[in-house]
Formats: structure tokens, C-alpha cells, sequence
């Protein structure tokens, strides 16, 4: 994955009337906290912060934040939206060491849906976790957990122990979670019903 650099600038007056001051600016309002040093207001350049997000690489993943010939390894801990148009409105970055154990969360997706007898019979794919808490090194968060649904039938589950997990990750929950189930749907039902008669 290629590393993401963000040049940030430290923010002289913190508030809502600096964050306004910010965006008029065309720049975008974070803080950068985490670690034994106080919380830094700081911004970034709108278009530059919204070119990173659109990588899908930004938001939850190990971050080079650059200031001057400075550089800190950050996560990107949460970003608020415009409730309307989307714009990005502030971020909050968090310094770690690219060692440490970190926990965080990262979405869940589905493969081989077309090799499930349960789906191809008509059943329904319901899906509890859709993002996995995770304790990983901040240098190998993975891009995302892959369920490879091959060969489940109706009334299958998969649980968090049935996971392939890489082997310096651990799930933070319950081995015994339910990640996702084959359910029957009334298309199902019906076409079980039909083969019973």
C-alpha cells in the first residue's frame, strides 16, 4: 500500500471561529493528539486531504503526517462530514509508533458469493459485523477481512473464530461472534417446500 503524506501547518487560534477561518481558506481543521505531547490544532489542504480520502486508504490506516522536513506516523482517527454535500469539515489524527499494537476497526467484505449452495438456493446473506475491532501493529493494519462464503448452505454461520486472520492480528471480540449467516428467505422456503412435496 503506498504510504500517504499529508503536509499539514499548525493552526495559530483553535475554536470555531479559527476552523471557519480555516475552511474560508479553502483548508481543512484536524488536531493531532495521542502520545505524552498536548493535542496540536493543525490543517491541511482541502483538496489534498479529499485526493488521500478518495483512496480509501486514509481514514482507519497508518498516515505520514509532514510538517516542514518533520515527519510523524499518524492514524486517522475520525473525519466529520457536511451532513449535505459530503465536504470533509474536520479530522482528528493520532501519533503512534509504526510498532505499537493498535486497536482499530476495518470493514468487513464477502467473497464467492456465486459458490454458496444456501445463496444460489435463493437464501439471503445477513451480515452482523460489518467492520472488525482488531489489535494489530500500526505498520500492518490490513486493508480489510475477506469471508470467502464457498460451500455455505442455509442455516450456516460464520463466526469470528472461523476467521483467516493474518498471524500478527487478533479480533477484539468474542471468538464465538456471529460475523455473518445464510438465512432463508420466502424464495427459498417456498423452493425447499416445493422439492419436500
Amino acid at each position: 500500500m503506498a504510504d500517504i503524506i499529508l503536509d499539514v501547518e499548525v493552526r495559530e487560534t483553535a475554536g470555531s471561529g479559527g476552523a471557519r477561518a480555516v475552511r474560508n481558506a479553502g483548508k481543512l481543521p484536524g488536531i493531532l493528539y495521542g502520545g505524552e505531547l498536548a493535542p496540536v490544532p493543525i490543517s491541511v489542504n482541502l483538496n489534498a486531504f479529499r485526493k488521500a480520502l478518495s483512496t480509501g486508504k486514509l481514514n482507519g490506516h497508518l498516515v505520514t503526517l509532514k510538517y516542514g522536513s518533520e515527519t510523524q506516523k499518524v492514524i486517522a482517527k475520525s473525519i466529520d462530514f457536511h451532513p449535505v454535500t459530503d465536504v470533509p469539515l474536520h479530522f482528528d489524527l493520532y501519533r503512534v509508533d509504526e510498532h505499537a499494537q493498535v486497536k482499530i476497526s476495518v470493514p468487513v467484505h464477502f467473497k464467492n458469493h456465486e459458490l454458496s449452495p444456501g445463496l444460489k438456493k435463493g437464501a439471503a446473506l445477513n451480515v452482523s459485523i460489518h467492520e472488525l475491532e482488531i489489535l494489530v501493529p500500526a505498520d500492518h493494519i490490513p486493508e480489510d477481512i475477506i469471508v470467502d462464503l464457498t460451500g455455505l448452505e442455509i442455516g450456516d454461520s460464520v463466526h469470528v473464530s472461523d476467521l483467516k486472520l493474518p498471524s500478527d492480528v487478533k479480533a477484539h471480540v468474542a471468538a464465538t461472534d456471529v460475523v455473518a449467516s445464510i438465512t432463508a428467505s420466502g424464495a427459498s422456503k417456498s423452493e425447499e417446500a416445493e422439492t419436500e412435496a
